[in-house]
This record gives C-alpha cells, structure tokens and sequence, in this order.
C-alpha cells in the first residue's frame, strides 16, 4: 500500500490549483443563513462538477422543511459513485451554509482572496474548503484506484447553521441517508488537520419572554415594565446558575479547554416598541411606552453526565424562584432546538482509518477531541443511525465565523491527502 499512498499524495498534489479555485468559486456564492441564499446556484455549480468526476447527482429541495420557502428553498446535493460491488459506501458531508459576514473584515468576504498560502473569506474555513478538499481527495483516489469496490458519496447541504433540519436530518429522515446505504460518515468540519472529532457537547436553545403591561412613558408607575422583569432573570442567569454551571467539568476531550465545562450564553435580547435614532426618514423618535414585553435566547451547552430534561428544570427553577420574589412577574419558557451530547468510539473503523492516514501523512499520532459546539454528526447518529461517524477536516476552529477567516492551502492539500488514503483504507482497493 506504500506505493498507493504516494501516488496519492501526488495525484493530490497536481490538483493543488484545482483546489484553491474549486475553494475560491464555493465561497463566491454568498450563502448566507438566514435566511438561507442561493442554496440553489451553489448546489447547481457542484453538481456540474461532480459529474464531470463521474458522479451520479441529484439535487433534493427539503420541501416542508424549517426554513424552506419559495424565496428561499432548501436545497441539497447527493452525489455518488459506484464502483465494483462489494465494498462499503464512504460518505462526506458538507455543509454549504454560511453565517452573515459581520464588520470589520479587511478584505472582501465573498471575493476568495489570497495572500500568502491562505484563501480569505466567509466559509473559507467553516466549511466550503473542507468540502472542496473532499471533492479532490475524491477526484485523486479515483484517478489512482479506477477499479476499487465499493462506494463514494459527497453531500452538500443546507442549514447546519441553523440546526440542520432542512439539510442532513431531512435527507436522514426521508431515507437518501441511512445505514443501510452507508457504512463510514466523514464531516470536514474545520478541527485542525492532525484532530478526529468523535462528537460534541449537547445544546438546549430556548426562548424566555418575560410580560408587564402597556402605559405612556411619562407614567411608568401606570404600567408593569418587562424588561425590568427580564432585568431580574438576567441578574438571577449571573449570579446563581453561571457561577454552578462552570464548576461542572468533563473528561471528554472538549477543545479548546475552557469548554471543558457548562456554559450559557445570552444570544440575543429584544424588548418593548421599536426605537429609531432620529432621521430624516422617521422624524423623531418612538420611545414613550413601557415595554409590555422582553424575550431573550439562551444557548445552554451540557456534558454528558447532564440530559436535556435536567438542563431545562434547571431554567425554570431559577425562572420560578424569580417568580416568588417579584410580584407582578410572569414569564413563558419555549424550547426552540434539544440535542443530548454524542461521542463516537475512537476504535470505530472510520476514526481508526483516519489516524492511520494522519500517522502516514503528517507523521504524528491524531488527537481524538470532541467539539464544543454541535454539528451535523447528531443526525448522521440518531436519525440515519450512522454511528461510525466523525469530523475530519481542514482549517482551525478558531477562525469559525471570525471576520477575516480563511484556510490554509497547505493545511488542505494535506487534509485532501489523508482523506484519499482513509478511502483506500476503508474501501476494497486491488
């Protein structure tokens, strides 16, 4: 096999242009979720490419799904080519959605620029060059083993951002992926070229709304202010559950470590009427009522020694002590996403074929690690009852969403490496 792989990493390494533009064109496509852009143009780009390899492709609109309308459809790519029969079927799966820019980028987001080995722009990293370097390991170990046995599939969906329900666990739900047709799962999540990640912690998104009643600003005394109200939540967040929450700690490999524990993060805070700065266009200002209500968005991430169930009665004990406290307080709890925290076997043959390829190419042994935060490994497991599933990828996790996040061509075209000699691997090679 020793002659293989360096056929592979040279077939590897003749595509290093194809990459860099293949990575370039992906993040031209300005997939911004929400609300969920031009899915379409993005999946019809691949799959002229795709074909050109010599995949069958089909393109599948998550119709019902969250999020799908017709201004702006959910749409998915499945690709796969079939070798000889016999062998498993490989999977890997990217997401194409990307968060909103935000400020302070030097460089245009959308525009792929290059300096210095390294590829800027908004999924540069998270993950549009990891499901390029996919494509080209793909399109290396085909050149070099034409005749394996087997299968390859590559996945391009929607979503992930915003939970994945109109991507993978729609796809997973409807039967295009399942254990049945697919014995390895790979996510080239960005986690550092020499890191398998064997899964995440768990998250509970819930919204908490807090009510007062309505009067002129002028009289507050006349009305019941809301965000007062919510006032009380926050200080109650802050001064009794954050402070028991970081003393949990985990023994799962959680990267970086300071996620090595529970966390709550506020997400967002919205109370009382709209207010505009003054302007031409408004003429004034709105800001004579009291807020009736304020709604905020928790993102709690647990262990693994804590469930979803304990979690949320652990909001509304805090939620209900405010309540005997505050006279005039009421509030309502909505669960908006619930996943419990997921860890592959290190021993799972995709994980083990992996840190023989990262052995093999970059010359150290891998480090198993689970993410901080969820990914589309939840609905590979629990709805297409895939377990052999990890995140492998190019690209450092810590520019994720960052303005000015890019990815390293280097890192990629070693990335690419280690996924061709994982396919050979783990399919029947001659």
């Amino acid at each position: 096999m020793a002659h293989l792989y360096d056929e592979l990493h040279d077939a590897v390494e003749q595509r290093r242009d194809s990459l860099v533009g293949l990575t370039r064109d992906l993040i031209a496509f300005p997939t911004v979720n929400p609300p969920g852009r031009d899915y379409i143009g993005i999946c019809r780009f691949l799959e002229e490419r795709l074909q050109g390899s010599g995949f069958e492709v089909e393109l599948v609109r998550a119709k019902g799904a969250i999020g799908d309308c017709e201004q702006y459809p959910r749409w998915n790519l499945l690709a796969r080519h079939d070798g000889r029969p016999g062998g498993d079927c490989i999977h890997f799966n990217s997401h194409v959605d990307v968060v909103p820019a935000g400020s302070d980028w030097t460089r245009d987001p959308f525009a792929g620029a290059i300096e210095n080995g390294k590829i800027y722009g908004r999924g540069s990293c998270d993950m549009k060059g990891g499901l390029a370097t996919s494509i080209v390991a793909a399109e290396a170990f085909l050149a070099c083993v034409p005749d394996y046995a087997g299968a390859i599939e590559i996945s391009a969906t929607c979503d992930e951002e915003s939970g994945g329900y109109a991507g993978v666990a729609w796809l997973a739900e409807n039967g295009y992926i399942s254990r049945e047709s697919v014995q390895h799962v790979i996510i080239p999540e960005p986690l550092n070229k020499n890191r398998i990640c064997l899964g995440h912690r768990g998250v509970l998104w819930v919204e908490i709304e807090t009510f007062g009643r309505i009067a002129h600003g002028c009289m507050p005394f006349l009305g019941d202010c809301a965000v007062r109200h919510m006032g009380a939540v926050l200080d109650a967040l802050e001064l009794e559950l954050m402070p028991r929450l970081d003393q949990r700690r985990t023994s799962m490999p959680v990267v970086p470590e300071e996620a090595r524990r529970s966390t709550l993060n506020i997400n967002s805070i919205h109370g009382g009427q709209p207010s505009w700065r003054r302007s031409e266009e408004n003429g004034g200002f709105l800001a004579s009522c009291v807020p009736d209500r304020c709604r905020i968005t928790v993102d709690r991430r647990f262990l693994e020694v804590e469930s979803i169930s304990s979690v949320k009665a652990e909001l509304v004990e805090i939620l209900e002590n405010v309540r005997r406290k505050r006279p005039g307080f009421n509030y309502e709890l909505t669960e908006m996403f619930a996943v419990s925290s997921i860890l592959a076997d290190k021993a799972s043959p995709v994980a083990v074929a992996l840190g023989n390829s990262i052995q093999t190419v970059l010359g150290v042994d891998a480090e198993h690690v689970v993410s901080p935060g969820t990914y589309d490994q939840k609905h590979f497991d629990r709805i297409a009852g895939i377990s052999n599933c990890v995140a492998y990828g190019p690209g450092i996790l810590d520019l994720a969403h960052q303005p000015d996040e890019w990815i390293g061509v280097d890192d990629m075209i070693d990335g690419a490496t280690i996924m061709a000699q994982t396919m050979a691997r783990l399919l029947s090679v001659p």
